[in-house]
């Protein structure tokens, strides 16, 4: 990865079917339950603009729709990116 710019988060989706269950005894179904998110992040390079998707696991921070991500990019091919 060459370059950097700076991308938008377009939208955030939680993976419901994806359940991760942080304690060993629950009292519940949803007790202590984790989910792993997507995020789309929107970034320019040059005149065209790129939408890259990003797995976040359960139990990580989860950016805000309309925060701003660092996105690492090839210089000859745009398209391949990297959300940090």
């Amino acid at each position: 990865m060459d370059k950097e710019t700076i991308g938008t988060v377009l939208s955030v989706s939680k993976q419901w079917w994806l359940k991760v269950n942080t304690k060993s005894a629950r009292m519940g179904a949803m007790d202590g339950a984790a989910f792993p998110h997507i995020i789309k992040v929107q970034y320019t390079v040059g005149e065209n603009t790129y939408t890259m998707r990003k797995w976040i696991g359960a139990g990580e921070d989860v950016p805000a729709v309309g925060s701003s991500q660092t996105v690492l990019y090839c210089a000859d091919n745009p398209r391949k990116a990297k959300i940090l």
